[in-house]
C-alpha cells in the first residue's frame, strides 16, 4: 500500500490541527481495502476536546462539520466505570459536546480518549483482519509485528471494548507501541503529528499485505463472469416475497465469486463470522445458498435465520426480517439483494471483499471470525434494537 500523502496539499494544513485531521482522514477513506461504507473511524484532541468521527459521515468525503467536540475529561472519566450500557454511553457523549448540532460521536470515542497521542487512526484493513481470521492468527500478527505491537483480543466494540483496553494500558508505555491490532475487527495507529499517524497504518497494512502476496493465489475477482443474466432477478423476485418489498438484485459472477461458489465446505464457512464486526447490520450473519431450487434455498435461509434468532434472543429482541441480503449460486457466483440499487452496491462491496478474505484465509490453514453468538451481539446491539422499538 502506498502513501497518499501530498507535502503540498498538506502544508495549508500545517497550522490548522482539524483540516490536517480532515486531510488525512479522507486519505485513509479512499482505500476500500481499509474502510468501506461508514467503516473506520478517526479522532483529533485539541484543547481538552476530542474532535472524533460523528454518526453518518464516511471517511472519504468527511469534511469539518464531521467531527463532533467532545469534552475529553468527560470520555476519560467514563472509561473508570465499571459499567455503563452503549444507550447511556451514547447518551453521556452528546451531553458532553461543546456544539450540539453536531452529530453523535463515534461508539469508539471513549478509546480514542484514552490513548494518549493527538492523532488516532482506526480503519478496518483487509488484510491485516484477513491474517487475524485464520487459525493461528494471533501468533501470526505478533510474529509479522513484533511484540511493540499490542494485540487485543475480540470484545465487542463499544463501552466494553473501551472499558477492556483501559484495564490493559493502564501500566504500560504506550511510547513503546508501533500500533494496536484488534482481533477479527481492525487496527489502530497513533501519533501526535498527523502524517505518522496515517504512514504507520500505511506501513502496517503494507506487511500484512506482502504476507498474503507471498502466501495466497486468488482467482480475478474484478473479471466479468459468463452467468446467466436471468438468474439475479429470479432470486431477487423470492427474495422479494420474504422481505415484503420489493429488491435490487446484481449479479456477481467473477472467475473469484465463482470459485467461493463451489467451496465444499461452504455451508459452514458462511457461518465463521464475516470480515469485520459492523458489517453483520450491512449483510446479515450469513447468506441463503441455492443449489438449483431458488424457492427451497430461500426458506431454508429464512429458517436457518429464525433458529439464529431464537438460539441467541432474549425477550426484549425483536426479530428483523427474514430475508437474506445475499444469496450464493453454487456454480454461479453470488447475487446481492439490497432494497435499492444504492443498497445493493453497497452489499455488493461488503461481499467482494469478504470473499476475498475468505478464499485468502482458507490458503493459510482456514476462516475463522467471530462465533454465531457474538455476531447476533453486533446485529441486535441496543442501540440498533432502539430504533426498531421507536
Amino acid at each position: 500500500m502506498t502513501s497518499l500523502f501530498d507535502d503540498a496539499v498538506a502544508a495549508q494544513y500545517r497550522n490548522d490541527p482539524l483540516g490536517m485531521r480532515v486531510y488525512t482522514s479522507q486519505l485513509l477513506g479512499q482505500s476500500k481495502e481499509l474502510v468501506l461504507h461508514g467503516g473506520g473511524n478517526t479522532s483529533v484532541k485539541i484543547d481538552n476536546t476530542l474532535y472524533v468521527k460523528g454518526s453518518g459521515w464516511n471517511l472519504d468525503t468527511i469534511e469539518k462539520p464531521g467531527f463532533s467536540p467532545v469534552n475529553l475529561d468527560v470520555l476519560l472519566e467514563m472509561a473508570t466505570r465499571e459499567t455503563l450500557s452503549d444507550t447511556q454511553m451514547v447518551a453521556e457523549q452528546r451531553a458532553a459536546m461543546s456544539d450540539q448540532s453536531f452529530p453523535n460521536p463515534s461508539i469508539e470515542a471513549i478509546l480514542h480518549a484514552i490513548i494518549p497521542y493527538d492523532y488516532v487512526d482506526h480503519t478496518h484493513a483487509d488484510a491485516v483482519v484477513t491474517l487475524t481470521n485464520t487459525p493461528n492468527g494471533k501468533a501470526l500478527v505478533q510474529k509479522l509485528y513484533g511484540e511493540n505491537m499490542l494485540i487485543i483480543d475480540y470484545v465487542m466494540p463499544g463501552f466494553e471494548l473501551a472499558k477492556h483496553i483501559y484495564e490493559m494500558t493502564r501500566n504500560i508505555d504506550w511510547n513503546s507501541l508501533t500500533g494496536m491490532i484488534l482481533m477479527h475487527h481492525g487496527v489502530f495507529t497513533f501519533d501526535n503529528d498527523a502524517q505518522r499517524a496515517y504512514e504507520k497504518m500505511i506501513e502496517l497494512v503494507t506487511v500484512a499485505e506482502a504476507y498474503l502476496a507471498e502466501h495466497v493465489t486468488l482467482a480475478c475477482g474484478d473479471c466479468e463472469g459468463k452467468g446467466d443474466p436471468s438468474v439475479a432477478p429470479a432470486v431477487g423476485a423470492e427474495v422479494s416475497k420474504v422481505r415484503g418489498g420489493e429488491v435490487f438484485p446484481l449479479l456477481i459472477d467473477s472467475p473469484r465469486a465463482q470459485l467461493f461458489s463451489i467451496l465444499p465446505n461452504l455451508e459452514s464457512l458462511v457461518k465463521r463470522g464475516g470480515l469485520t464486526p459492523e458489517h453483520v447490520i450491512r449483510i446479515k450473519p450469513f447468506p441463503a445458498i441455492i443449489d438449483n431450487d431458488i424457492a427451497s434455498g430461500i426458506a431454508e435461509f429464512a429458517k436457518d435465520y429464525k433458529s439464529y434468532f431464537d438460539a441467541n434472543a432474549s425477550l426484549e429482541h425483536i426479530c428483523l426480517d427474514l430475508a437474506p441480503r445475499y444469496a450464493v449460486i453454487k456454480g454461479v457466483g453470488i447475487v446481492v439483494l439490497g432494497k435499492d440499487e444504492k443498497e445493493s452496491r453497497i452489499i455488493g462491496d461488503i461481499v467482494k471483499h469478504t470473499i476475498t478474505a475468505i478464499l485468502s484465509a482458507e490458503q493459510l490453514g482456514g476462516w475463522g471470525s467471530l462465533t454465531l453468538a457474538q455476531m447476533f451481539e453486533m446485529e441486535y446491539w441496543e442501540l440498533e434494537q432502539a430504533k426498531l422499538k421507536k
